[in-house]
């Protein structure tokens, strides 16, 4: 037979003590526990035989406990409370009413964290989990409850609803520009510039952005990075010039962080998505979320 983990006799005579202790009667912990009273006697009796003592004063009309009943009455009620709290927390925490999202770490430091705040002040109750992810390929499938993309629908197997265009401009630190006057093309051409590449095939570079302001410069002097959030932060500590997506750093354009370099500009070629499985398929928590962003564009 194999050895218990714990010196414990019958849990069954431990609850059928802990409450006729509680209640002072073996006919009230017979009816809590729903056995009959008989019950209750032959396994307190079962009890006091396994840890060889009486816990009981058993007197005419009445019940009275022995010195060592009372200490194990104690001890019980304490166990229990505290058993009893571990899994109310652990039927709260099984309850507790979340929705994730996935997006790129630029979109979710420049675009979605400044509006969260405002989602979970109308929404305490609903706790909102992140995943992150710069690779253009993962589509987080089966990950996430929403996923912002930028790109074209149709996206297989998705509902998509369009939060916005944008427009990427040249963007620099306010002190990485003193003294450096950038007015045309060719004067942008033979500035540092930052780029991001080898992320996603279909990120826009400065040829794209030369290209589309009618210009094809030789050779350029770019500094390459695999993340735009790093490429932006370079940027902002005057290290050059990056492609800035205009609405996506438009806190950083507002505040002065950043500035448009000249009036060079260009369309994005792609669109920023909210994308998810069919509205109707969502739980209710991811359809507030859904609901709340697209109504919070701006």
């Amino acid at each position: 037979m194999a050895r218990r983990p714990y010196n414990f006799p019958s849990l069954n005579g431990l609850a059928a003590f802990e409450a006729a202790g509680r209640h002072m009667s073996f006919t009230s912990a017979a009816s809590e526990l729903n056995v009959t009273p008989g019950a209750i006697s032959k396994q307190i009796k079962q009890l006091e035989s396994e840890v060889g003592t009486k816990l009981f004063v058993r007197l005419h009309r009445s019940l009275d406990l022995t010195s060592e009943g009372a200490i194990l009455l104690e001890t019980l009620r304490d166990s229990f409370s505290r058993i009893s709290e571990t899994l109310v927390g652990l039927d709260a925490a099984r309850k507790v009413k979340s929705v994730s999202i996935g997006s790129t770490s630029a979109f979710a430091q420049f675009w979605l964290m400044p509006r969260l705040g405002g989602f979970w002040k109308e929404h305490q109750d609903i706790v909102v989990d992140h995943v992150i992810s710069d690779r253009g390929q993962d589509r987080w499938s089966g990950r996430v409850d929403l996923r912002i993309r930028y790109g074209s629908p149709p996206f297989e197997n998705e509902d998509s609803s369009k939060l916005f265009d944008d427009r990427i401009i040249a963007v620099a630190s306010r002190g990485y520009l003193a003294g450096r006057d950038v007015v045309s093309l060719a004067d942008l051409a033979a500035r540092q510039l930052l780029s991001v590449e080898g992320v996603d095939w279909t990120w826009t570079t400065w040829a794209d952005f030369f290209r589309a302001n009618g210009s094809r410069p030789g050779r350029l002097n770019i500094r390459r990075f695999n993340s735009y959030v790093i490429a932006v932060q370079a940027a902002r500590d005057g290290q050059g010039i990056v492609l800035g997506w205009e609405r996506l750093l438009a806190p950083l354009l507002s505040d002065g962080t950043l500035v448009q370099v000249a009036d060079f500009a260009m369309a994005a070629p792609d669109s920023f998505y909210l994308c998810s499985a069919p509205p109707q398929q969502l739980s209710p928590e991811a359809q507030v979320l859904r609901t709340w962003l697209l109504h919070h564009i701006e």
